[in-house]
């Protein structure tokens, strides 16, 4: 980090640092084994059960609303049937679990001094999001308890703030007018994944016509290739994500940021080894 950095830049620039720590719970073995011994058997069970359940036993339309890209019948296949097989504590317990099993196994060459320091450095980032109004599924991670051990206070920092840049990230889309599918169908377009990790529900019907809107709107050729103006449009929401994503880092002075990812940067590069580099998640590779 350094003086000339925006604060838009220094939210960018960590996300890229704590968002693989959170990711382990969608990638590692060990969390997959954590829901299911819960009774959440299945990937997505376990997904929407333990994503969603900070907000409490709720039903598919609001799931729909502030996960935005899924298919409304994939959210309602799973929602609320999962919360008969597990309540929203046992799923949390559950998803907590398999996440620092998961970090416990990639990180075990750490000393607990180092993930002490990092599990405090990023609480104090993540105090500033139980305040941020608009942000629900930030708000509801940063309302529920601090975890005992530093990797549990570490994965539950990261993950609500991931939550609260990821509420700034579907205002943005919708502030620019960008649906569901659009948003998918431009992800893919652009080459930010491939599109069978993207497809979430949605049909090869409505997947064309959301090409076909984005042509209209003058980001794709006919050919479904990004535009120029395409690509600025996008950029601007990506801008607009890193812009209200960034108070959290503005409660940290420059020196406390810069360690703060030096520590980050061993374990985002450990949950690396399980996170595919063609990933649904948009996020790049490790950092040195």
């Amino acid at each position: 980090m350094t003086a000339l950095d925006s604060p838009g830049q220094v939210a960018r620039l960590m996300w890229t640092c704590y968002e693989s720590v959170h990711a382990v719970t969608y990638f590692h073995p060990r969390a997959r084994a954590a829901y299911e011994a819960a009774g959440l058997r299945g990937f997505w069970r376990g997904y929407f059960a333990g994503r969603a359940a900070p907000l409490g036993p709720v039903g598919p339309a609001p799931v729909i609303a502030a996960f935005f890209t899924f298919a409304p019948h994939v959210v309602a296949r799973a929602l609320p049937a999962v919360w008969q097989l597990a309540t929203p504590e046992e799923a949390l317990r559950a998803r907590l679990t398999g996440a620092v099993q998961a970090l416990a196994e990639l990180t075990y060459e750490l000393p607990e001094r180092h993930l002490t320091e990092t599990a405090e450095l990023l609480e104090a980032a993540a105090a500033a999001v139980g305040t941020a109004p608009g942000r629900v599924l930030g708000a509801a991670n940063a309302a529920l308890p601090r975890g005992e051990y530093p990797l549990a206070r570490l994965w539950q920092a990261a993950t609500t703030l991931r939550e609260h840049r990821g509420d700034g990230h579907i205002a943005a889309l919708v502030a620019a007018d960008l649906d569901p599918m659009e948003t998918l169908t431009w992800r893919v377009a652009a080459g930010m994944a491939s599109e069978p990790l993207l497809r979430r529900g949605w049909s090869e019907q409505e997947w064309a016509q959301a090409r076909d809107r984005l042509a209209a709107r003058g980001w794709l050729t006919a050919d479904g290739e990004p535009t120029e103006r395409g690509r600025a449009g996008f950029q601007a929401i990506e801008d607009a994500t890193d812009d209200a994503a960034a108070r959290p880092w503005q409660t940290l002075d420059p020196g406390s940021l810069d360690r703060l990812r030096t520590l980050l940067a061993p374990l985002a590069n450990a949950a690396h080894r399980v996170i595919p580099s063609d990933n649904p998640i948009g996020l790049p590779g490790p950092r040195s």
